[in-house]
């Protein structure tokens, strides 16, 4: 049984500014810096507060898959490509930046529940889960929270605090 993911492969054309990106500007800890043989490099970062979780910052000319292929077998979301780069660094920081801390916490608890998924634990034990948690939180129902500027072109004022 699978009970967590501990390394996640990331596909990046150069691994030393990766590394420097992640770990001078989003704040990841390097935890493997390792030159390998064939001219592989084994190089992860942590996220802050993170107790295992690990990227593995990948470079796929040293791989068996190109980012493209990887991408045609849906092994990853989207690739992203050297024209956009820095506008997509920008987009990614700022919809992070924008999730509830609210809708984090309740998206880690609807993870906690264990067993089968049946329609049952979908309707009463998650939705209810997440209704009674998310939806009475100041960050949605507040008077800056997302429910009440929603449809407004206002954006919420989130407590960025963790529950």
């Amino acid at each position: 049984m699978i009970n967590g993911i501990s390394i996640v492969s990331v596909w990046v054309l150069d691994q030393d500014s990766a590394k420097e990106f992640y770990a001078d500007k989003l704040g990841f800890t390097v935890t493997n810096d390792i030159q390998m043989e064939g001219g592989m490099r084994w190089l992860t970062v942590r996220p802050p507060g993170s107790d295992g979780q690990e990227l593995l910052l990948m470079d796929p000319a040293r791989s068996m898959l190109d980012a493209e292929t990887a991408q045609k077998l849906g092994l990853v979301t989207f690739a992203l490509d050297d024209i956009d780069w820095d506008d997509e660094v920008r987009v990614f920081l700022e919809e992070r930046a924008s999730f509830s801390p609210d809708g984090l916490t309740g998206l880690e608890a609807n993870l906690r529940f264990a067993g089968p998924e049946t329609m049952e634990s979908k309707i009463f034990a998650r939705l209810t889960a997440w209704q009674n948690w998310i939806f009475q939180r100041p960050n949605a129902i507040g008077e800056e929270g997302a429910l009440k500027r929603y449809g407004t072109g206002q954006k919420p004022v989130f407590d960025t605090r963790r529950v």
